[in-house]
């Protein structure tokens, strides 16, 4: 096996937003020419989005599964560790200098034992990332906050269709129960519109009964997980991002590229993404009336809409691009292995 200059390790056999983040910035590393091995995230679609790179991909479900994998890989300068369960395997396998991203607003560890681990754990790392200023004030110790950044995407060649997505995982903290109150709140149902629900999860059975006790159950298009997210965006009239204390949110990242209007709760990264334009429509999501008032008076203005939408494109080609991360991670590597 050939010399591997940076590790990166997500200890699942998913793929959400952490494994998109790492699947997007391992392409963009091979590109600028470092050689790349990624441990863990959901076979298939690891597979699939590394195609046609020179990055290599390992299993690693589990911490026991990336221990192995590092411990095989030859000549690895940085390990980069994704989550608590990867630090952890990291610290014991990784035989290199550790660099963490945190993709969460909060300390590590629930537990004693857990955070007993978290202290090891910062005792070893030589630089930690946080994706988004609102995440960094809430981690312990010092971080340094790079943006995740998407690809820009070219101009929907079709017209928009009147539906409201939600794309995201079906579970507690990401709040699609608000979602639906605020599609409930809106009356959007009534004025030809479609809710469209992206994604699985626990929850699922639940938000399906939440849909019908609301009265917008015939309204509402729960679509399971899809592999097809841009197309369901570059489509949408607009995408609604529903959680308060979202840490970044690179779903509506991704919303922007396609020139896609947002609607967000306020707070969490959401300021600091679309949060940046003049247009941006943040709501509170606690308050549904309000904010299910706020969705309707952009959906049903086709002219504020394409405005804002092509606010948001030009502000992800500006500020949330791929390479600008991708270069300034390289700093941090730098420093980690040559301190």
């Amino acid at each position: 096996m050939s010399p591997v200059d940076v590790a990166h390790v997500v200890c699942t056999a998913a793929f959400a937003g952490v494994e998109r983040y790492v699947a997007t910035l391992a392409q963009e590393q091979d590109a600028r020419g470092m050689r790349v091995h990624v441990l863990g995230g959901a076979p298939e679609r690891m597979r699939a989005e590394l195609a046609g790179t020179e990055v290599r991909w390992s299993p690693a479900a589990t911490p026991w599964h990336a221990v192995r994998g590092l411990l095989a890989l030859r000549g690895l300068r940085l390990v980069h560790a994704h989550m608590t369960a990867a630090e952890s395997a990291a610290m014991v396998g990784g035989r290199a200098p550790m660099v963490v991203t945190r993709h969460f607003a909060g300390r590590r560890g629930s537990s004693p034992p857990a955070r007993l681990v978290g202290r090891l754990v910062t005792r070893r790392v030589a630089d930690q990332v946080a994706i988004s200023a609102f995440v960094a004030q809430r981690i312990e110790g010092p971080s340094t906050v790079i943006h995740p950044g998407v690809r820009p995407q070219p101009a929907a060649k079709q017209s928009r269709e009147p539906v409201v997505l939600v794309a995201q995982r079906l579970e507690a903290e990401k709040r699609t129960d608000l979602a639906l109150r605020m599609w409930a709140a809106s009356g959007l149902a009534g004025q030809g519109w479609r809710l469209q629900v992206a994604g699985d999860g626990a929850l699922l059975g639940g938000l399906r009964r939440l849909a019908a006790e609301l009265g917008v159950a015939e309204s509402c298009d729960f679509l399971g997980a899809r592999a097809d997210i841009d197309d369901l965006m570059a489509r949408a009239g607009v995408l609604l991002a529903p959680r308060p204390d979202e840490p970044y949110g690179l779903s509506v990242v991704e919303a922007m590229a396609h020139g896609t209007p947002v609607v967000a709760a306020t707070g969490g990264g959401h300021d600091e993404t679309v949060g940046a334009s003049p247009l941006a429509t943040l709501v509170d999501a606690t308050r549904v009336e309000d904010a299910g008032a706020a969705l309707a008076a952009l959906a049903l203005d086709p002219g504020r809409r394409a405005d804002y939408g092509e606010d948001l494109r030009r502000l992800q080609r500006r500020r949330f691009t791929v390479a600008a991360p991708a270069a300034r991670l390289e700093g941090v590597y730098r420093a980690a292995v040559l301190p």
